[in-house]
């Protein structure tokens, strides 16, 4: 299945660093962005917030941090009932100009993370473009935490604001980028845990409205059909919650789109037929498992 962005074909991170590292060493670049509008060639960026981290430890202190107010040349009030920034509130801020090298050096080399990231690319490479700065490729292949959220967790929103309440996090002043970007991040390491990733690579690969198998995902099913290895399986089917299954896969269909996973279920040794794109993690089996 073709994936786009923007009308163009989506190719995959290139090979090796950061995206072929394990989570815990990747320099993630958490962004939150406040605008006027929707519109990136009309609307302006009045606040950022960028955090630069280094593994998926959401206390972990950031090896850099941009977060400001930002004052457009031609700024229109708009949004103003969302995120409450105003005139008055922007008295004194730096353009967007001043603060674009920061930005750039906070992002190069990254692992972008955003929450429904397309926005916030869109007005940063427009920002960008208006100053004259060329976009750093880490902006081609952000990881989505909205699209991370709705593959790892069984909720009725995935708003930033509702993710929050949901998990249990102390959000601050939503619709702000500094909060947002801090809560953004708890909501982040609990995806984490929920998909168990190899690699960033294999974040990225997460696409549900595609019907993408994560090959990392594939790779160990294979590997445990080779083996006939028992293994726990975390599956989240449609609208239900993550459940676990302790299963003897036999079998790989990846003639099929996306590709099935066929085993049998423990203890009953029941058949299974299940979807690829839907299993977020591959464990080993319990040492018992008469007693799982």
């Amino acid at each position: 299945m073709s994936l786009t962005r923007n009308n163009h074909p989506l190719l995959a991170p290139p090979p090796g660093p950061p995206w072929d590292l394990p989570p815990q060493e990747v320099p993630w670049a958490f962004v939150d962005l406040e605008m006027t509008g929707l519109n990136p060639s009309r609307d302006r960026v009045l606040e950022i917030c960028i955090e630069r981290v280094r593994g998926i430890d959401a206390g972990a202190e950031p090896e850099g941090v941009l977060e400001t107010l930002v004052l457009p040349s031609d700024f229109t009030p708009g949004n103003v009932h969302i995120h409450g920034i105003d005139s008055e509130a922007l008295a004194g801020a730096p353009s967007f100009d001043a603060v674009a090298e920061r930005a750039i050096e906070l992002l190069d080399g990254a692992v972008v993370v955003a929450h429904a990231a397309e926005w916030d690319v869109a007005f940063l490479e427009m920002e960008l473009e208006r100053a004259g700065r060329p976009s750093p490729a880490s902006l081609m292949h952000p990881v989505d935490t909205l699209i991370l959220a709705r593959r790892a967790l069984a909720l009725q929103s995935y708003s930033l604001k509702n993710l929050a309440v949901s998990l249990g996090i102390d959000h601050g002043q939503a619709h702000r980028a500094g909060p947002d970007v801090r809560a953004m991040r708890r909501v982040f390491e609990k995806c984490v845990a929920e998909l168990a990733p190899v690699s960033a690579r294999d974040l990225w690969e997460v696409r549900i409205a595609a019907r993408r198998a994560r090959s990392a995902i594939v790779a160990a099913c294979e590997e445990a059909v080779l083996h006939e290895n028992t293994v726990l399986l975390t599956y989240r089917p449609s609208r239900r919650k993550p459940e676990p299954l302790l299963m003897v896969l036999t079998e790989i269909r990846a003639d099929l789109d996306p590709p099935r996973v066929i085993g049998y279920q423990l203890p009953g040794r029941g058949r299974r037929e299940l979807r690829a794109d839907r299993i977020l993690r591959i464990d080993p089996a319990p040492a018992d498992p008469a007693t799982s």
